[in-house]
């Protein structure tokens, strides 16, 4: 009994002590408690009631004499004005302050040697060197099915394939080769297989290459067709460039340089989510020169947020890109190119990007030999210059120029030979593509391309036509605009399960609107003077793993009936 009432006076001094610390809210938590357990003791038969209340009530008589004793004790050393006081802390509260501050410092400096050993490979068994990570590895394959159906009023032997033609040295020497499969339909299975390495050579500096399949004949192309009883696939440097990028101190690109074999340095607008429009570049051109883009940020204000806002920006790019160079002829073919553009972001995350581009082919135009021969004999007729105007490649659908006869001096025979294009080229190409955010995660994109020829003169182009076929009677119509109009609905991107995109797009690309080698190789099985329709989808199978498939339908605009259907399936991967 005596031990009990020890603890309950105990318990009641340690209350009349947080009344002298002033704790109110502590002293209402151990008020509570205190009175509380008397009440169970009460309730036991330990603590009569009439003894419980006196207890309370001398608890709280001495702690109000301890807080009159403890106002007069702080009045009386109440510091003079400017006078400083440090109160005592007890050994106990130091070593707990200092435990705490070791234990915050030693995270955070562990932190920082654990971040630096990580980064730094600290002491990791077969750790690579340094300079592997300044490279990055990329890569993707595609399996393609692709069915060509050809249009039942197609008619046989009556599209000539102009660069067999040129490969075998004229008409005769072509044979029935010289003529395109206008009515036998095709089934055949293609592989493409890219690997591309970046290298980081500073900051600012990187270098880059690209090996695909494909032939080196093809710039259009990385397919390779499967079927070559076991024969090894060719693979190829599609890509080897330098790229410099300037930073400004915000952290804005505002300046690309790069040189050597390089991706396609243009905006090309349509609106496709895996590549845009195919109206003028094939997607798998890739070009031989150099290309400087330069970007301004169109800030609203002075502001933070206005400083690191990209998504209002004005670009201009310029290139010059060498297409056919001769060792003794002054006739290199080039082509120069400029671009100016907007990318406009809105509040509702909306985008509209429009641009404008001039591209202008230099030393294209077939150059006919106007000897009194006039055969394709390089010992005695053909100049270099002549022989320089011939394409390395074309896809078809260009107006041709007939160069030289078939044959030699000694031996003429009265058909076409070499032939080459006849019209020059000087394309404006303006277009644009506004993606509507709405309806997030799914995006509506419309896209627009057009592109128009004004360096296409019709007195010149039949001038050069009449040459070789000595009349003047030819009467060469103008047909020099192409355009496209497209819309796409569906995940921006399909590498991911169950992201899903449909695209439908309508295309129409007269005879002498863009160089028929670098347009679009699929439309139609590539070329220029063709008009239609395509429709497809993406649907993401896995992570980077895409299923795609496209239906494609074209017909000739004029000229002999030259219609193809294709449907292509594929399985895409990228790592």
């Amino acid at each position: 009994m005596n031990n009990k009432k020890q603890l309950i006076a105990f318990m009641l001094c340690g209350l009349a002590g947080l009344a002298q610390a002033g704790e109110k809210e502590e002293l209402l938590k151990l008020r509570n408690t205190t009175t509380n357990l008397i009440q169970q003791l009460v309730k036991q038969g330990v603590l009569t009631e009439k003894m419980a209340q006196e207890m309370i009530k001398q608890a709280d008589a001495d702690a109000e004499v301890q807080a009159r004793q403890q106002a007069a004790t702080a009045e009386a050393d109440k510091p003079e004005p400017g006078e400083i006081r440090i109160p005592y802390v007890p050994d106990f509260v130091k070593e707990d302050i200092r435990q705490q501050v070791r234990a915050e410092l030693r995270q955070d400096v562990v932190s920082d040697v654990m971040q630096k050993a990580k980064s730094e490979k600290w002491g990791l068994p077969g750790a690579w060197p340094e300079w592997v990570g300044r490279f990055k590895l990329s890569g993707d394959i595609r399996l393609r099915s692709q069915n060509e159906f050809m249009a039942t009023d197609n008619q046989a032997n009556s599209i000539i394939d102009w660069l067999t033609v040129n490969d075998r040295g004229g008409l005769n020497a072509a044979g029935f080769d010289q003529f395109l499969n206008t009515t036998t339909n095709r089934s055949r299975f293609r592989e493409r297989f890219r690997l591309g390495i970046d290298a980081k050579i500073n900051d600012s500096l990187k270098a880059g290459i690209r090996l695909a399949t494909s032939n080196l004949r093809d710039p259009v192309s990385t397919n390779q067709t499967l079927g070559n009883t076991g024969g090894q696939y060719q693979f190829n440097v599609d890509r080897a460039y330098l790229q410099y990028d300037d930073i400004d101190s915000d952290g804005f690109k505002w300046l690309t340089l790069m040189g050597g074999r390089i991706k396609n340095p243009w905006y090309v607008g349509g609106g496709e989510f895996s590549g845009g429009s195919e109206l003028v570049w094939d997607t798998d051109l890739s070009f031989e020169g150099f290309a400087a883009t330069a970007r301004h940020r169109l800030a609203g204000s002075d502001s933070l947020d206005a400083i690191n806002d990209d998504s209002k920006t004005v670009f201009s790019t310029i290139g010059a890109f060498p297409l056919q160079e001769f060792q003794r002829s002054s006739k290199d073919k080039w082509l120069f190119g400029g671009q100016v553009g907007m990318d406009w972001g809105f509040d509702n995350q909306n985008k509209l990007k429009v641009s404008i581009a001039y591209y202008d082919y230099v030393n294209t135009v077939a150059r006919p030999n106007t000897s009194p021969i006039g055969t394709c004999d390089l010992n005695n007729s053909l100049s270099r210059d002549i022989a320089a105007s011939v394409p390395e490649f074309m896809q078809g659908g260009n107006t041709i120029a007939e160069i030289c006869g078939e044959g030699t001096s000694a031996n003429p025979l009265n058909s076409t030979g070499l032939v080459g294009l006849a019209a020059d080229y000087n394309i404006i190409n303006p277009n644009f593509s506004y993606d509507i955010a709405a309806f997030a995660p799914y995006h509506i994109i419309i896209g627009g391309d057009y592109a128009k020829n004004i360096g296409y003169n019709k007195k010149d182009v039949n001038s050069v036509l009449a040459v070789r076929s000595g009349s003047q009677a030819l009467n060469q119509e103008e047909q020099t605009d192409a355009w496209q109009v497209r819309v796409d609905l569906g995940w921006p991107k399909t590498d991911q399960f169950g992201h899903w995109n449909v695209f439908g797009l309508y295309k129409y690309i007269e005879r002498d609107a863009v160089l028929d080698a670098f347009t679009d190789s699929d439309f139609r099985l590539g070329g220029t003077n063709a008009k239609g329709w395509v429709i497809g989808g993406n649907y993401g199978l896995a992570k980077n793993i895409w299923f795609t498939g496209r239906w494609l339908s074209a017909n000739e605009i004029t000229g002999a009936p030259y219609g193809v259907d294709l449907l292509q399936l594929d399985i895409n991967t990228r790592f």
